[in-house]
Parts: structure tokens; sequence; C-alpha cells
């Protein structure tokens, strides 16, 4: 008894293993077609492993004429259904496979990537939402990058409108001074000055700005206090609020260490100073606060502007957003702003603004000193 079973195992093994060997090369050939052909040569290899292994079993055992032909019929119609259902299900997987290319190639093509409602598998239903996920990311990243164009296109826009103009006025005085035609040239010496320090400003910004989004703002950060940081920036800030009328006041200055680059962080507080400036009307008010919150220092600018619209406050610290055309003061290239968030990312912080009654408020928040 053990010796009949011992070769009967022998028999289907051989005959499964003959059958599996060719499938395999059959399926190697085959490997770069249809996955609903590859899945019906799964389907044949399975049948035909059963199939020969049984008729070599039975041919062992040396069944009669008519049990070898019943046994091979009722494998052979298994191998029928079997082969039927396997391209059944392979036609589905091609579909879907198909339909997922389909929206993967729109998505290729710079549209949306829409998944097929209904997935045949969970591996291409996985797959649909990874591309969904990827999809995305990439409509964001397209997003970023037609608004980093346009801020660029506006920079270079007001860059070269605001370079132009006082270069033809000192062409002009220039000019007027070698003629002779100046009674006193000392006031020329002075409009001329005046025009190459702004020219100066404004290209040192552009320089700041290039290192930022370039990446290569070297930081050497101390452990100072804000209440200093802004008791400096409120003194550097008055001679300018006089000229406008208006006043700067510390609103509770809170004593907070935080670890910055004291330069670089007196030039963010600088900038906002001179944004609430030129913003706020004359007699108005800008109050400028430092607390702590959690492990995080805010430092607040609130000035007297009437406020952003709300469309625009996404823009504010964009490169080259200067407002409308009432809030745009004659100095700047809009790249205040742009220079404070650059500066305080590479602090690891966050600046944001809001709109408070009769104004808005620009928050900068740092990681406070441990």
């Amino acid at each position: 008894m053990v010796h009949d079973t011992v070769l009967i195992v022998v028999y289907a093994a051989i005959g499964a293993a003959v059958a599996g060997l060719l499938g395999t090369g059959v399926l190697r050939l085959l490997r770069n077609r249809s996955v609903a052909l590859s899945l019906a040569v799964v389907a044949v290899v399975t049948v035909a492993a059963m199939l020969a292994g049984t008729m070599l079993v039975s041919w062992a055992m040396f069944l009669s004429d008519h049990d070898l032909w019943v046994v091979t019929m009722v494998c052979s119609i298994a191998a029928v259904v079997s082969l039927g259902v396997a391209l059944a299900l392979g036609r589905g997987v091609v579909r879907g496979s198909r339909a997922l290319a389909e929206a993967t190639r729109a998505l290729g093509d710079g549209g949306s990537f829409t998944p097929p409602a209904a997935a045949p598998t969970a591996e291409l239903a996985e797959l649909g939402r990874e591309l969904a996920a990827t999809g995305a990311k990439l409509a964001a990243s397209r997003e970023r990058e037609r608004a980093l164009e346009e801020s660029r296109r506006e920079l270079v826009a007001w860059i070269s409108h605001d370079l132009r103009t006082p270069l033809a006025g000192l062409q002009a005085m220039t000019e007027a001074l070698e003629d002779g035609l100046v009674d006193d040239p000392g006031v020329y010496h002075a409009r001329i000055r005046t025009e190459v320090e702004r020219m100066s400003d404004m290209v040192g910004d552009l320089f700041e700005l290039s290192r930022i989004q370039a990446g290569v703002l070297a930081l050497n950060t101390t452990r100072v206090s804000v209440y200093d940081l802004v008791g400096d920036a409120l003194a550097g800030a008055a001679a300018l609020a006089e000229e406008h009328g208006v006043r700067v006041v510390g609103d509770r200055v809170e004593p907070v260490p935080v670890e910055v680059d004291g330069r670089e962080m007196s030039r963010v507080l600088a900038n906002l100073l001179v944004n609430a400036i030129h913003r706020t009307p004359a007699d108005g008010t800008i109050a400028v606060s430092a607390r702590r919150e959690a492990n995080s220092v805010v430092v607040s600018v609130t000035d007297g502007c009437g406020g952003i619209p709300v469309e625009e406050l996404p823009r504010v610290f964009d490169t080259g957003w200067r407002g409308t055309d009432a809030r745009t003061p004659p100095a700047g290239a809009g790249l205040g702003l742009a220079i404070v968030r650059g500066i305080v990312e590479a602090h690891k912080g966050r600046a944001a603004v809001c709109n408070v009654p009769g104004g808005c408020r620009f928050e900068v928040r740092l990681p406070a000193a441990v």
C-alpha cells in the first residue's frame, strides 16, 4: 500500500513538474505581451499540470479504457472551464489597466488625473490612488510655478520702471551740470546722491533675495533678546516715521531670548517697519509687540493701512508684490516682504499677515531659545 502511494506521488509530481517547466518557458517568452494572455497561460499550465499528473497516475494504475476515458473527459472539461474563467478575468484586468494608462497619459499631457471608477484588482486600485496623489502634487507644483513666473514678470517690470526713472533723472542732471546750466550744483549733487543710494539699496535687496532663493544665505546665529532687537529697530525707523508724521510705539515687548542672526533679523524688522510707515496715513500709529507662545516667539507689526484685499493676502510675501496703486509707495521694488519671508524661513520660522480693524498685522513667528 505504501509502495503504491509513493508511486502515485512520484508520477503526479513528474507530470506536474514537466507541465510547470513548459509553462514557465512559455511565460518567459510572453513576458512583454498582454496580461490576459499571461493569465490564460497560467490557467492552461495549472490544468495541464493536473491533467499530466492524473493521466500518468491513471496509466500507472492500468485503469480500463473506459475509466481512462472518463478521467480524460473530466480533466478536459475542467481545463476548458478554467481557461474561459482565466480569459474573462484577464479581459477585466486589461480593461482596468488600459483605463489607468489613459488616465496617466492625460496626467502626463498636463491635465488632471481621474482614476477609473472601479479597479479590477487591489494592486491597480492602489496604483490609481498613488497616481491620484501624485497628480495632486503635480497640480500644486504647476500652480506654484505659474505664480512664481507671474511674480518674476511683475518683478522685472517694476525693476525696469524703478531703474529707468532715476537713471533718466541722473542723466538729465549730469548733462545740466556739464553744460553749466545749474546755478547751485550742490542741490543737484544731493539729488544725485539720493538717487544713487536708492538704486544701491534696490540692488542690495536683489542680491539678498537671490541668496535667499538660491539657499546660500549664511546665518551667524547668537542668543539675543527680542526686546533689544525691537528697540534697535524702533530707533532706526524713528527718522522715517517722523518724516511721514507717523508714530511708532512698542506695545508689550517681552524680553524673550531667541537664537537668530542679529543682522538679518534686524533687516526683517526694518523692512516690516518701513513697509508699515509707507502705508500708514499721517497721524497714524504703528504698534510693535513681542510675546512668547509655547515654544515660539511672535513679533508683530500692526499698521494703519486700512487693510489688504482678502484675495491679495496670499500674495503679500511674493516677490514683486506691491498691492494696489493706491498702496504703492514711490520707492521700493516689492522685495522687502519677500526678503522678510525668506530670512524668517531660513531661521525655521514663519511669516504671516492678517487684517485687523483699521489696518493689518504682520507676524513673525520664530523658535524660542531653549
